[in-house]
Order: structure tokens, then C-alpha cells, then sequence
């Protein structure tokens, strides 16, 4: 019988890893998840019947904690104060737990697939893609920090880092603070919302093919470590008014307008290539309309905006 290799995925009880998890249990690996739970989430009770999922509560910060379970052959560090805002509330929690968790495990000569943002790329050229030679310039703390971390996994000489484009789509720890997931569920709520900076441009991708890019890095480590890959789906690099185009034509009494004062914080405007992942056999193929329908479906369930990460 084929030994199935063991994975330490921290932060396994968030957006991604709720879906992360389940599939990589399915796919037969034996799972460690740490997560301190701080969204009281419950999401992965449906996998505790699972003989290969370990779940152990407790903070990624703690050195000598996450020292008892480094005998892996993988790791996922899927914990984060995720996004601008939240980084930007509370700084050190983010440093600590964004940038310093990621160097000590970065340490430890075990094989990491290390999810970042392709928002490190901050503000690009009009009309121009995008790509892993592009210079990174982050413009919020959250992008500098993963930015920093990535630095520390490719350092390490055993890691691979997935540039992720804004991801949407339903997770049993579900966030309405995503730009997609938050645009359709103010659409089927409100019926309108009002835009700032609507040319402004990003990539999406959909949780599921998330999923998929971590297990084809799992398969394909040898030829792909030590290298930074974009990973979206090539389809949707989109202007929020695209976005709220492409919603509209399943919600059509929606309404969307710009406003002429103000301005968006997140001042992220780029179009991104995914060629590089590509030419290894991935790519994303979940659509954004599949996606815009999936999440409809969900916040027919969801009614309440507790679902954030702010």
C-alpha cells in the first residue's frame, strides 16, 4: 500500500484551508491542522470522522507548540491576518503572525507550498500582464509582508510560492470581505452599491481551483520548487465594472453606480499572467459566472454579514 505523505497545514480552519482540507483528506494525505479558531469556526467538524486528520487549537506563533508537530513531509501555512484592513487594525498581530511564523518554519528543511498574493504587485502599466519578473511593489502592510515571507520561503531553498489572485466562492468558513464574494452578496441583499475607482483592475480566481493548484504543486514539487508562480484564472482579469456586469446578468435588477467623491483604500490596479503555472499542466477552470451562481445559491443560507475577516 502506498504511504500517503503527511501535510502540517497551519491555519487549516479558514476560508481556503476549509476547503483545502477536506479535499487533501480525500486525496489520501495525513493532515495536521493548527488553528487558534478565532472566528469560533466550525468548519471541519464534518472531516473529524477521518483517521488521517489530526486538529490541534493553538497559535501558530508559538514556537515550541508548532515544534511537536514538524515530523511532515509538507507544509501549507495557510495562517494569516488576511487583507489590508485587518493588517492594517492590528500591525503587530500581523508581523508576528504573517511574517516572523512564516521564517521559523521556513527553517526547518521541510518542503513548504506557501500561498501569497499577487497583490505585491501593487499598482501596474495599463495594458501590460503581470508576470513573475514583474518588480514587486506592495502598497498595503499586507502585501509587504507577504511579500517578505515569500522572500524567507524561496530562500529556504525547499519551498514554492502560489501568487494567488483574488479568490471567491463558498467555504464552509466563509468571507465576505473578498471582493467578489462581497459584490454578489450586496447584490442579492441590497439590489445596488455604489462603486469607487470602477476601471480599476484584478485577477480572480475560484477556491476550488486554489485547491487543485496546492494538490498539482504537491505532485509536481521537484520541477517547481524554488520558484513563485501567479495563479488566477487567465478569463478574469476584470475591472469592478466588469465584475458588476458579469453579476448583473444573473441578478439583473441590480444596480451599480460610480461615485465622483471618494476614493477605494485598496488602491490595487493590475492585470496578471498565469502562463508560468500553466505551462505546467495547471489551470484554473471554474468560471466567474459558475462562481457569481454558486455564491447566489449560498447566501440564500448566509443572511448575515458575520462572515469577515474585518
Amino acid at each position: 500500500m502506498k504511504i500517503m505523505p503527511k501535510i502540517l497545514v497551519t491555519g487549516g480552519a479558514g476560508y481556503i484551508g476549509s476547503v483545502l482540507v477536506p479535499g487533501l483528506l480525500r486525496e489520501g494525505y495525513e493532515i495536521i491542522v493548527i488553528d487558534n479558531f478565532m472566528y469560533n469556526q466550525t468548519s471541519l467538524l464534518d472531516c473529524c470522522y477521518d483517521k488521517n486528520l489530526t486538529v490541534i487549537r493553538g497559535d501558530v506563533r508559538n514556537k515550541e507548540l508548532i515544534s511537536q508537530y514538524l515530523d511532515v513531509d509538507y507544509i501549507i501555512p495557510l495562517a494569516c491576518i488576511t487583507g489590508a484592513p485587518g493588517c492594517e487594525k492590528n500591525p503587530n498581530l500581523a508581523r508576528t503572525t504573517n511574517l516572523e511564523a512564516i521564517k521559523f518554519l521556513s527553517d526547518k528543511g521541510k518542503k513548504i507550498i506557501f500561498p501569497t498574493t499577487n497583490s505585491g504587485y501593487g499598482i501596474g502599466q495599463e495594458g501590460i500582464y503581470c508576470d513573475e519578473k514583474t518588480p514587486l511593489n506592495p502598497i498595503s502592510l499586507y502585501g509587504k509582508l507577504k511579500v517578505e515571507a515569500e522572500k524567507e520561503v524561496l530562500k529556504s531553498g525547499n519551498g514554492i510560492s502560489l501568487r494567488l489572485a483574488t479568490v471567491f466562492g463558498i467555504s464552509p468558513r466563509m468571507r465576505l470581505d473578498l471582493l467578489v464574494n462581497d459584490f454578489v452578496y450586496r447584490a442579492v441583499n441590497d439590489g445596488y452599491m455604489v462603486l469607487f475607482e470602477p476601471h480599476f483592475k484584478r485577477n480572480y480566481i475560484h477556491i476550488r481551483d486554489v485547491v487543485r493548484a496546492f494538490i498539482h504543486c504537491l505532485n509536481n514539487f521537484g520541477k517547481m520548487k524554488n520558484q513563485a508562480y501567479n495563479v488566477g484564472l487567465s478569463e478574469a482579469n476584470l475591472s469592478k465594472q466588469e465584475l458588476c456586469d458579469e453579476i448583473k446578468k444573473q441578478i439583473p435588477n441590480f444596480v451599480f453606480m460610480e461615485s465622483k467623491v471618494g476614493e477605494d483604500p485598496d488602491k490595487r490596479n493590475y492585470i496578471v499572467s498565469n502562463a508560468k503555472i500553466e505551462k505546467t499542466g495547471f489551470k484554473a477552470n471554474i468560471s466567474l459566472s459558475e462562481g457569481i451562481s454558486e455564491l447566489i445559491k449560498g447566501y440564500q443560507i448566509i443572511k448575515r454579514n458575520q462572515f469577515s475577516n474585518v
